[in-house]
């Protein structure tokens, strides 16, 4: 049976998404928000009929995954390729901070947003390429028609940007634990049915991270 519908999850808040601090690649654990939002989360998406779910492996990616699997009833499978930027020597840093400590660089991001490569980290051009490659790999190799994606703000939206006709980063907002869901076409392409839905969540906060270039 072939794939006809993702659904992207993005993990729960950690201290960092609190104060608003990049996480990059660090190993950020969910807060005790972050685990009463994936364990609603977990109660939503168990009617849904996913068949198979995929997660970052950033802890707080696991995490959320390891969540919603008590739900479920089976594991997530980790793939490195469905991580959040590598935002290298930027890592733990607000975007005030970026643009304070380092204004040539950041000046740079601004110039060549696809392609300026944090200092010791990704470009988004680097992000999409990997993204590409994880979700043609799941779309071949997934069994059932709807799949769930763990993965992070700029990850979710380089991929929807490369899929998706006409999409923009702007365009798709993703808040944590939120649900993006893209389905297939009869014209073999993908549309964005709906994005940053948290229904789920009504009585809890979320929020969504700004990007680099904000």
């Amino acid at each position: 049976m072939a794939v006809k519908r993702v659904i992207f999850i993005r993990p729960g808040e950690t201290d960092w998404n609190r104060s608003v601090r990049w996480q990059g690649w660090v190993s950020a654990p969910l807060n005790e928000l972050g685990k009463r939002q994936a364990e609603r989360l977990a109660n939503y998406i168990r009617h849904i009929g996913m068949t198979v779910l995929y997660t970052s492996d950033l802890k707080r990616a696991v995490q959320t995954a390891d969540i919603l699997a008590g739900k479920l009833g089976f594991s997530a499978i980790a793939d490195e390729r469905l991580r959040e930027r590598n935002i290298g020597a930027w890592q733990g840093l607000t975007i005030d901070e970026m643009r304070g400590w380092y204004p040539d660089q950041y000046h740079q991001l601004l110039t060549d947003a696809e392609n300026y490569r944090v200092p010791g980290g990704e470009s988004r051009a680097d992000v999409r390429k990997r993204m590409i490659e994880s979700f043609d790999d799941i779309v071949k190799q997934a069994k059932g028609e709807t799949v769930g994606v763990i993965s992070h703000t700029t990850a979710i939206h380089e991929l929807l940007a490369a899929i998706i006709p006409g999409n923009t980063n702007k365009e798709v907002a993703v808040s944590n634990t939120s649900v993006t869901t893209i389905a297939l076409g009869d014209d073999a392409k993908w549309r964005l049915v709906a994005s940053d839905d948290v229904m789920h969540l009504e009585g809890l906060e979320t929020q969504q991270s700004p990007e680099l270039e904000d």
